[in-house]
């Protein structure tokens, strides 16, 4: 292709060249010179719909402590105080940045409140929900706040604060509290709340063996400040590891405050258990999943992220999966839920999981109802999720419907067999496993990993 120049009949046509096309064909190209691109994309680069839900497209990879910010950004609350516990470090570095959710102006911030230890007391860990509260009365007193919103961070859902701010103020409540209706089969998980037909609660129990209705408080509260602040004082010297479920809002109760609840008919997952977290992500999966991640008016902000486009191998099978960005399919994957960076090999058989990032599935390796974290390589040949679903010895209330589940940065050994409900932990050798097998509900943990 060559060069075409002008005659500079004027100063703008001097040195003026553009490209030559007269050498350029017409006719179709040759077959073998093309190749069929198939669309199936969701969003466009720009976020924007273009085909929905058929998978694909630009996808945000979204931690669980995205959902209550991006509800306090969206419905107008510009000051956050996150309260964290023990193995924190990755997201006090994660939430320190408050303009992930827009909450980085002058007049807004979110801010790490992990426990502090005082002069006056030998403080260094959150001993309950409300002595978390306690302990910073301080930083809340700095704004002088009408109404303290408490949130628990184990939660998905949209929720708009302020219609519930409004109720409680409607109400002229002491403390409104969020419900959602269970199955009442499933209400002595929960704290119930028992109302009168105006939503006024007139008795709490806590995971009630024999429930009276299927109110289950969502551990979202909306408390007028003063009256908390008063409470919080007064029951923190009667019970150093003060609860809201177990002693505030029975305490209120008693002295006859006014306690209502606001129902919450929404999509709602609580995500505090293994097999909650499974499900959740299990969820996301369908092509018409009740909880839509995309929609404009609501939006749940995370972390931006920038990974090269997911490979799939000429012999791979994906089925019914979310495959993230900087992903390598070479093997075969049904109904899971693949991080950025994480590599399938060849033969590999993954099935009703969920791979974090930056992981690796080795050749012919088998997983079946498995939660692996980040970082974490299983060796060729590997068998996960084998025999009978055997509760796990050390930890059977957390560890008992079947998934196993492999700690970051775990190196698994080749030609390893391990059954239900296990929990692998550390870079583990072939010697910790008696003939190469781990049998149902037993676990590795490798000292010093956890």
């Amino acid at each position: 292709m060559g060069i075409k120049s002008f005659n500079p009949y004027t100063p703008s046509r001097r040195h003026m060249t553009v490209v030559d096309r007269t050498e350029l064909s017409t006719a179709a190209p040759e077959k073998s010179l093309t190749v069929s691109l198939k669309k199936n994309a969701g969003r466009n680069a720009q976020g924007k719909i273009t085909v929905r839900h058929r998978g694909g497209g630009s996808k945000r990879k979204y931690r669980i402590i995205d959902f209550p910010l991006s509800n306090c950004a969206n419905s107008g609350i510009n000051v956050v105080g996150v309260l964290t516990q023990y193995e924190s470090i990755l997201l006090n570095s994660y939430v320190a940045a408050g303009r992930r959710w827009g909450l980085d102006a002058k007049e807004s911030g979110v801010f790490v409140l992990p426990p502090r230890e005082k002069a006056d007391a030998n403080l260094d860990v959150y001993r309950g929900t409300a002595d978390a509260i306690s302990q910073n009365i301080d930083f809340i007193d700095t704004y002088s706040p009408e109404y303290l919103l408490v949130l628990s961070g184990d939660h998905i859902y949209k929720m708009n604060y302020d219609k519930m701010l409004q109720e409680h103020k409607d109400n002229g409540a002491d403390a409104t509290i969020a419900v959602i209706e269970v199955p009442m089969k499933e209400a002595s998980r929960f704290g119930i709340m028992n109302t009168d037909e105006t939503g006024h609660i007139v008795e709490f129990e806590e995971k009630p063996e024999h429930p009276k209705s299927n109110l289950a408080s969502m551990g979202i509260y909306i408390f007028t400040w003063s009256n908390l602040r008063k409470a919080l004082i007064e029951d923190e010297k009667i019970h150093p590891d003060s609860d809201f479920g177990k002693h505030i809002i029975p305490k209120m109760l008693g002295e006859g405050q006014s306690l209502y609840a606001y129902r919450f008919k929404d999509y709602w997952k609580d995500v505090g258990t293994i097999e909650s977290y499974w499900a959740a992500n299990m969820e996301l999966i369908k092509t018409l999943p009740e909880f839509n991640l995309y929609e404009d008016f609501w939006k749940i902000y995370t972390k931006s992220d920038y990974q090269p486009p997911q490979y799939t191998g000429e012999n791979a099978s994906i089925k019914t999966s979310i495959v993230s960005e900087g992903a390598q399919i070479y093997g075969s994957i049904e109904h899971c839920v693949i991080s950025k960076n994480v590599t399938i090999e060849e033969g590999a058989v993954v099935k009703d999981s969920i791979i974090m990032e930056g992981c690796v599935i080795g050749k012919n390796a088998v997983l079946d109802r498995v939660i692996v974290d980040q970082n974490t390589v299983i060796g060729d040949n590997v068998k996960m999720g084998l025999w009978d679903n055997i509760p796990n010895e050390q930890k059977p209330k957390i560890y008992n419907t079947g998934i196993t589940v492999i700690g970051s940065d775990t190196v698994v050994p080749d030609n390893i067999e391990i059954g239900k409900n296990c929990v692998v932990y550390g870079k583990t050798t072939a010697e910790d496993y008696s003939e190469s097998k781990l049998p149902s509900g037993q676990s590795v943990i490798i000292e010093g990993a956890m």
